[in-house]
């Protein structure tokens, strides 16, 4: 029965996240999977994902693994990455696609001729490193308010309860960038391309015991 499951349906950064989570817990047994007996066995599971929501979506589906991501969210604590986090939700704008309903909100997309102060003109997808202005929560002990974490998104959660935030950043804009009840904690950055505030961030998950 391994510590924590990390769960594979063929669209998250894997390795970083397996190879960053060894570094803060080298003694903790960590499986990269797709079976959902390893999932459910497992003491807490972390859900990534990159890419497309339609595509993420299509293949959770057709690995048959929407139920272990599920149950996992109410039974163990729970960290969802980028899509991971996205994925959480009732609805999407990217494919006009439904999410897995586990919190209420959407995903939206940037607006267009976003810019900053200085009226420069800012990309999308928001790429790079950018300072994340958080509140009360376990995950963030240790963190320095306005800690930088690396971005790579094109969308952004709107939830409907506003209690489930739990950090925000901005492009150009305040945009949701963590939400968590409960036993779950989700965040659009990477952490594990989050040098030491990520490292820290995934450190607490480890050894977090949600009531």
């Amino acid at each position: 029965m391994a510590d924590i499951a990390i769960i594979d349906y063929g669209m998250g950064n894997l390795r970083s996240v397996h190879q960053a989570l060894h570094t803060v817990a080298p003694n903790a047994s960590i499986v990269v999977t797709s079976d959902p007996q390893e999932v459910r066995q497992a003491g807490r599971v972390v859900f990534p994902g990159q890419g497309a929501m339609p595509d993420c979506i299509r293949e959770l589906e057709e690995r048959g693994l929407r139920e272990t991501v599920l149950n996992a969210a109410r039974t163990k604590p729970f960290l969802g990455i980028c899509i991971g986090l996205q994925m959480l939700f009732e609805h999407s704008e990217e494919g006009d696609v439904p999410g897995l309903a586990i919190l209420p909100g959407r995903v939206v997309r940037f607006g267009e001729n976003l810019v900053d102060s200085q009226n420069n003109k800012l990309k999308v997808p928001h790429m790079g490193w950018n300072q994340v202005l958080y509140g009360n929560h376990p995950l963030w002990d240790g963190i320095d308010q306005n800690s930088r974490f690396y971005f790579v998104h094109s969308y952004y959660v709107c939830p409907m309860d506003e209690q489930l935030v739990q950090a925000t950043s901005c492009y150009p804009r305040p945009f949701v960038c963590a939400v968590g009840r409960e036993n779950i904690f989700a965040v659009q950055f990477h952490p594990e391309k989050s040098q030491h505030a990520g490292l820290k961030l995934l450190e607490n998950f480890v050894n977090w015991a949600p009531v």
